[in-house]
């Protein structure tokens, strides 16, 4: 049998696979991701039609009233 590195880096196992630790570095959690979504701007669930109306018109006809 082998002896094990002493200077080995820890591991973890998950769905993907065996992945390595980085000493002072925290695994992301659940916890994490859950408030990176929340902090996120909120999206529209369907494509928004544009305002081209009245003032926000660019193609309109803006003529100065005399």
């Amino acid at each position: 049998m082998k002896a094990r590195d002493p200077h080995a880096l820890p591991t973890e196992t998950t769905p993907e696979g065996e992945q390595t630790l980085i000493p002072g570095v925290r695994p992301v959690t659940t916890r994490d991701r859950l408030c990176l979504l929340t902090d996120a701007p909120m999206r529209p669930r369907k494509a928004q039609k544009p305002l081209d109306i009245g003032l926000f018109d660019g193609e309109a006809d803006q003529r100065k009233i005399q």
